[in-house]
């Protein structure tokens, strides 16, 4: 497996969205998409929501524009489940709210001593897809957590609070409480 490059070399650029698949594969400029690493987006239980048995919400929030690679969100998005599973036993509903629909592309180089004399590279190179990533804007919600009380809020915030690191961007995190209403 081809090792990715860093998240620096993408997450903060400001990027034109690319995501071109073409129905001819002639046609297209990207022959091969990356697989989609996400493979749930809404766990927990959703009718809990609906009937308001989970009044307590949660959303990720990034403070900056960003892009947040697929591989990053399904780190995440394991981590915050497990998590969540273990503790609340099902009471609870979690979503992964970005969809990765820009294709990240990657030129190649060689790198190490003498590569220079060996390539030379070229200007504005096109690149083969490497990685799949989801744009955001200031403000954009990254996830969605709703739960039955307090000390699940807590929890929560802390497990919101150690996924910090796996994520490219600064977070806040936004709690609305719906018990009233």
């Amino acid at each position: 497996m081809a090792t990715l490059r860093k998240a620096t070399a993408y997450s903060k650029k400001k990027v034109t969205p690319y995501t071109r698949i073409s129905k001819r594969r002639q046609k297209s400029y990207i022959k091969t998409v990356p697989p989609q690493k996400i493979v749930k987006f809404t766990m927990g239980k959703e009718p809990l929501l609906r009937e308001g048995k989970l009044p307590f919400e949660l959303t990720l929030v990034a403070s900056e524009n960003v892009q947040l690679r697929h591989n990053a969100l399904e780190a995440c998005r394991q981590f915050v489940n497990k998590k969540l599973d273990k503790e609340l036993n099902g009471q609870y509903l979690f979503k992964v709210i970005p969809f990765p629909h820009h294709i990240q592309r990657e030129n190649k180089m060689l790198t190490g001593a003498g590569s220079d004399r060996m390539q030379t590279g070229m200007q504005l190179a096109f690149g083969k897809s490497s990685s799949k990533a989801a744009i955001l804007k200031k403000g954009s919600r990254i996830f969605f957590v709703a739960v039955p009380n307090q000390k699940a809020v807590t929890l929560t915030r802390k497990v919101f609070k150690q996924i910090r690191s796996k994520l490219p961007c600064k977070t806040n995190t936004l709690y609305e409480d719906n018990s009233s209403k």
